[in-house]
């Protein structure tokens, strides 16, 4: 009888854990950039901190690196409900509305401290936006201040024409024009190999990009303008976010809100270390020289008033908030 007992318990234990199990659900987050990567490390601690803070009833696995959808792709697939959640740099889609490039206007938010102030002045507005995408904000992280990578001097903005340039949003499109240089549309993914093959010779981005990418195997130098420090986003689609129970809606939130701290802090720790392995690995790490400097402040300002323009009353209040901060 005793045996029969214990044989009881053990098969209501094994029916509860199912049962558990059951109920329990598992969100796959697409991510563009390598598993090494500082934003992919973080999306992985957000991650165990959301399965802890539900007490399982969500489990999160990033898949890093375009594993699971492009770069170009994710945004739609949240949207659409192909993924529940994921991550994206959200100035690649200023096309669809300009708000969403807001992080990247040059040379108007040139630290993190003052990336943060414009972020928050953008974030009410952004929000709106997203809901009527079927999005839901959950965190967002900076990148390092964005240089320049080229593989020859550039004393001025004219030392830049007919070079191929790397695009990755409308903001690194319209610096490519304004300075005579050919666009070529390039994911962080393909980077490494668009370098090697010739068919990008320049681009924007942070020291991030340049050791994930290894750079300077194929360039040769990297100059430090600050043009930008742009965000990537962590949206949800909102549909699944408010299938969930309340408890767990607040521990996506509590965690992205941790996550966000934790990435800023993160982001602004490595950037003098990514100038220096650049260096370290023989590429000429510099800031501006003054005509460059020059050149590229005066399309800050063409490009400030472009964007004020094209985003209208909303971006206007959004410019207009930051610079009251």
């Amino acid at each position: 009888m005793m045996k029969s007992f214990k044989t009881l318990l053990a098969a209501s234990a094994l029916t509860g854990a199912a049962a558990s199990a059951a109920t329990a659900e598992t969100w796959d987050m697409p991510m563009a950039y390598p598993a090494t990567n500082f934003h992919s490390e973080n999306a992985a601690t957000f991650a165990a901190c959301v399965k802890e803070a539900s007490g399982g009833a969500l489990d999160i696995v990033t898949h890093p690196g375009g594993s699971l959808f492009s770069g170009a792709d994710i945004k739609r697939a949240v949207q659409t409900g192909q993924a529940p959640i994921g991550e994206r740099l959200l100035s690649a889609h200023a096309n669809e509305n300009p708000l969403f490039g807001v992080d990247s206007i040059p040379f108007l938010a040139t630290s993190f401290a003052d990336s943060k102030k414009l972020w928050e002045a953008a974030l009410p507005q952004l929000e709106k936006v997203l809901a009527d995408q079927n999005l839901v904000y959950v965190y967002s992280v900076p990148w390092p201040p964005q240089g320049i990578y080229a593989k020859k001097d550039l004393n001025a903005v004219a030392d830049m024409a007919g070079i191929k340039f790397r695009a990755y949003n409308a903001a690194t499109a319209r610096i490519a024009e304004l300075a005579g240089m050919a666009p070529v549309q390039i994911e962080a993914a393909e980077l490494s190999q668009a370098l090697a093959t010739g068919v990008a010779e320049a681009f924007i981005s942070s020291g991030s990009t340049g050791v994930d990418s290894k750079v300077w195997e194929s360039l040769t130098h990297f100059y430090d303008v600050q043009a930008w420090l742009p965000r990537n986003v962590i949206v949800a689609n909102k549909d699944a976010f408010e299938a969930l129970d309340e408890a767990t809606r607040k521990a996506v939130t509590d965690c992205g809100a941790a996550a966000a701290e934790r990435g800023a802090t993160k982001s602004e720790e490595l950037t003098a270390g990514y100038l220096k392995t650049l260096a370290d690995n023989g590429m000429k790490v510099a800031g501006p020289g003054d005509q460059l400097r020059s050149d590229l402040a005066a399309f800050g300002a063409t490009m400030t008033d472009e964007w004020v323009k094209a985003a209208g009353d909303d971006g206007k209040a959004i410019i207009d908030a930051y610079r009251a901060k």
